[in-house]
């Protein structure tokens, strides 16, 4: 790679495609990390986003050629055509969504331009690759758009209504797969006032779904469904007609169902055949999620919006696209992460040892290269990770102590056990020693008051401590309530005449009045709160 890394932003070639792989503000910090960045004209137009502002960002504004000839890096969202990868200089790294699996031939035209690729849809599903994950980014926004698309379409209101002329009751959601899109759907659907129920093949996303506020659907079948990296596996024949007759039951009740099932490089599977579209009512809605696949809906035509026995069927395959100005967003972020973990434009470098950049490296430098192989998962006989143990010492030197510095945290943690003894000693002496003069020379109602107080924050702390954290507020706030009675005292001390004590007892009554009311009351939020949080 040259000194300064050229970036070439072209404008998306692809029928209806509105995004763009950089948007100003990515533009701002690619320029910052040392990249050039050459943005067609007019490729940021269907996202809401002129020429004059990638300029203002510090970018150059070139022709199509330009941009594919001229740049060390071509960044973009869709994956190339055949005549966009002849464009391409000796050397460049294409970065996009590339899905070879669907185009046998894009590798090869890609090696034979001594061209390197990375896939975005293959940055694997780890912690340390999340800001570069574009499918989970696309994938939110497409489970939105889905609840968008169904209550277009769907001819009555997603939350319950109560009118003068009668009530409408609330719309009932069933979303298919509880990943990224799924939950987003979830959510989404909640937002509008739906009753939402949810179902995955995972065990795991049952606590993700009720957080959410939806129902969680199970079958009676059990079997484990994690094949790793986020995704769902295939499921046995067994577990399947299970799960159809978990969704034909469902179809009959349920207004709308969303779907989002996919298998990675393989067809998406059919969960929702013609007898579960048959047994939903007439005005219904299904989105499918994975209609670029084939679909999850035997009735899904991919791309069109299709009427089956009274059931309107969505098959849009560009839902992101749909909302161009946050998805661009979201992915000229997830590219400028990439980018950065490569190295930014002062060093930057295709690391075949990157476990982010390797899984996602299709073809480098003119060779294709084979997928790599899952890693294994941890077992007694496989270590999660990789131990450096230190060597046998060899000589003398080895053997030398380790610097003072380096024994400082641990002598401190030898030191602490013994200075926690001491000042408990030394705190329990203090205690014993002020009990033995308050009971040697107070008088006794004092040492009655002190008793019952010493007994009182005892148990007081007893109580708070032995409940959950997220229920401290109400329980103090209730606490607070009831300890109101004071105002009793304050009462009797009002009808004593007219002196100190009276007012005193007016004021403690007045305050503690003020203490019962507002106790309760955020006793009562509070627990409305958590009521919610159930439903």
């Amino acid at each position: 790679m040259p000194e300064t890394v050229r970036i070439g932003i072209p404008k998306e070639s692809a029928a209806g495609e509105r995004r763009v792989a950089a948007t100003p503000d990515s533009v701002t910090k690619l320029v910052a990390a040392g990249f050039s960045v050459t943005v067609e004209r007019g490729a940021g137009e269907a996202s809401s986003l002129g020429d004059a502002a990638y300029e203002a960002a510090g970018a150059t504004l070139g022709a199509a050629e330009v941009v594919w000839s001229s740049s060390d890096i071509v960044a973009k969202v869709r994956p190339p055509s055949h005549a966009e990868v002849a464009k391409l200089s000796e050397g460049t790294l294409l970065v996009s969504l590339l899905q070879p699996e669907r185009d046998a031939e894009l590798p090869e035209l890609l090696a034979k331009r001594k061209a390197s690729s990375i896939a975005l849809e293959r940055i694997p599903r780890i912690s340390r690759a999340q800001k570069m994950d574009v499918l989970s980014s696309m994938a939110n926004l497409a489970g939105y758009r889905a609840v968008i698309e169904a209550a277009q379409y769907f001819q009555r209101t997603f939350s319950a209504q109560v009118t003068a002329a009668g009530t409408i009751p609330p719309a009932r959601v069933l979303v298919i797969g509880a990943g990224v899109a799924g939950l987003a759907a979830v959510a989404a659907a909640r937002a509008l006032g739906a009753e939402v129920r949810a179902f995955d093949t995972r065990p795991a996303t049952k606590e993700q779904i009720e957080s959410l506020g939806a129902t969680h659907l199970t079958v009676t079948v059990e079997e484990d469904a994690d094949g790793g990296g986020g995704y769902a596996k295939e499921m046995s024949d067994a577990f399947l007609a299970s799960e159809i007759a978990l969704f034909t039951s469902q179809a009959a009740e349920v207004d709308v169902i969303i779907t989002t099932a996919l298998i990675p490089g393989k067809p998406a599977p059919v969960l929702v055949p013609e007898a579960v579209v048959s047994a939903m009512k007439a005005g219904s809605v299904i989105v499918d999620l994975a209609a670029e696949q084939g679909g999850n809906c035997s009735a899904c035509k991919p791309g069109e919006v299709v009427v089956h026995n009274g059931v309107t069927v969505i098959g849009y395959t560009d839902l992101p696209s749909r909302m161009a100005s946050s998805a661009s967003r979201l992915f000229a972020t997830n590219v400028v992460h990439l980018l950065m973990e490569m190295g930014g434009g002062t060093k930057f470098r295709i690391d075949l040892e990157s476990d982010v950049v390797r899984p996602a490296l299709v073809v480098h430098k003119g060779d294709v290269l084979p997928r790599p192989p899952p890693k294994a998962a941890a077992s007694p006989a496989t270590p999660a990770a990789k131990v450096d143990l230190p060597p046998p010492p060899s000589s003398k030197s080895s053997l030398r102590p380790p610097p003072a510095e380096d024994l400082k945290p641990l002598q401190q943690n030898i030191r602490s056990p013994t200075r926690r003894a001491w000042g408990t000693t030394v705190g329990g002496l203090i205690v014993i020693l002020v009990l033995f003069v308050a009971g040697r020379f107070a008088p006794p109602d004092f040492l009655q008051h002190s008793t019952v107080f010493i007994l009182a924050c005892f148990v007081g702390w007893q109580v708070i401590w032995s409940v959950q954290p997220a229920l401290h507020t109400p329980l103090m706030s209730v606490t607070n309530a009831v300890s109101g009675i004071i105002i009793i005292g304050g009462m009797l001390q009002i009808g004593a005449g007219l002196d100190a004590a009276s007012v005193l007892g007016a004021a403690a009554a007045l305050f503690a009045a003020i203490n019962i009311a507002g106790g309760f009351l955020v006793t009562e939020r509070m627990l409305r709160m958590f009521q919610r949080g159930r439903e």
